[in-house]
C-alpha cells in the first residue's frame, strides 16, 4: 500500500507515540511487519538545516552538491513513522542502527525538488535480536537518484542468525578525534533523530548503554567528510560497537576501505566507498 504525505511528519509526536509502544512490543524475527511505502512529492532542502549538518559532521558548507549521507536525514521522519506505529514489530527505544548501504547515482543538487519514498523490506535474525531492514529512496523526476537499506536493532538476547564478525589488521591511521560529550545533542539537532541513547548518560543508561552513544550516522558522515566520497557512489558501512561520549576515536583508511577504532582491538565502524559503475 502506498501513503502520499503532503508534508514531512513532526518527529516529536512520533517518538512518544514510539515510546508508547515500545513497552507492549515482543520482537521476533518472524513477526509481521508493515508493507506500506511512504511518499512525499515536491521536497525542497531547508538550507539552514543542512548548513547545521555539514558543519557537525565536518563537511564544507555551501556545496551546491548534498553530502551523501544527507538524505538518509530527509528520510528520517517517514522512517520514524513506520517504525513508531503499532504495526511495527519492534520497540523504537533501544532500536540500534546496524548498517547503511548507499547508492548515489549522481550528485542532488541543494536547491533541487524531489520526491522521497521509504518502507520496511523484511526482519531477519540477528546475534543479539532481530534487524528491521528499511529502504530510502530519492527520485529527481522519474529518476531513482539516490537509494539506501539500513538495518536497525531490537536487542533480545541471543538469536539464531549473524555471526560475530572478524577483526582484521588496522587500517593506516589518517587521524586522531577527541569527541565532545555534546556531540549526539548538536547531531540531535541537525538530524532530528533524538532517540535517548545518544543525548545524556541517565537517558543512555537505561538501554544498557554506560555512556550517551555517537549516532551511527554521524560516525559514518564525519568519515566520508575526512575520506571523500565520488560524486556517482556507492557506500557500505556497519557499526560494529558504539561510539561512547566524550571519547576519542582513531580514524584509520587505506584505498577504498576506512574505519573508526579505538586502539587496535575495539572497532566501531568499517566501511567503504567505491566510484559507481554502470
Amino acid at each position: 500500500m502506498t501513503v502520499v504525505l503532503t508534508e514531512l511528519p513532526s518527529l516529536v509526536p512520533l517518538f512518544a507515540r514510539g515510546a508508547l509502544f515500545s513497552a507492549v512490543k515482543r520482537p521476533r524475527p518472524d513477526a509481521e511487519f508493515p508493507h506500506t511505502r511512504l511518499v512525499l512529492p515536491g521536497l525542497r532542502i531547508d538550507l539552514a538545516r543542512l548548513a547545521a549538518y555539514e558543519r557537525v559532521c565536518g563537511f564544507a558548507t555551501g556545496d551546491d552538491a548534498l553530502p551523501v549521507t544527507y538524505p538518509h536525514v530527509l528520510g528520517f521522519p517517514l522512517a520514524m513513522r513506520l517504525m513508531s506505529a503499532r504495526d511495527f514489530p519492534l520497540p523504537l527505544l533501544g532500536l540500534v542502527h546496524t548498517s547503511i548501504a548507499i547508492t548515489q547515482r549522481r550528485p542532488l543538487a541543494a536547491t533541487g525538488e524531489y520526491e522521497l519514498a521509504v518502507h520496511v523490506d523484511g526482519l531477519a535474525p540477528h546475534r543479539r535480536g532481530t534487524e528491521a531492514g528499511v529502504v530510502t529512496e530519492i527520485r529527481a523526476g522519474d529518476e531513482i537518484v539516490w537509494e539506501s537499506r539500513s538495518t536497525y536493532l531490537a536487542r533480545h538476547g541471543s538469536s539464531a542468525g549473524a555471526t560475530s564478525p572478524e577483526k582484521g589488521d588496522p587500517l593506516p591511521t589518517v587521524a586522531e578525534w577527541r569527541l565532545a560529550g555534546d556531540v549526539g545533542r548538536r547531531y540531535a539537532a541537525a538530524s532530528g533523530d533524538r532517540n535517548p541513547i545518544h543525548l545524556h548518560p541517565l537517558t543512555a543508561r537505561l538501554f544498557g548503554f554506560r555512556r550517551a552513544i555517537a549516532h551511527g550516522m554521524w560516525t559514518v558522515a564525519r568519515c566520508l567528510a575526512a575520506h571523500g566520497t565520488p560524486q556517482e557512489a556507492q557506500v557500505r558501512a556497519e557499526f560494529r560497537a558504539p561510539v561512547l561520549l566524550p571519547g576519542s576515536v582513531t580514524f584509520g583508511a587505506e584505498g577504498e576501505r576506512f574505519e573508526l577504532r579505538s586502539g587496535e582491538d575495539r572497532v566501531h565502524l568499517t566501511g567503504s566507498v567505491y566510484p559507481l559503475t554502470s
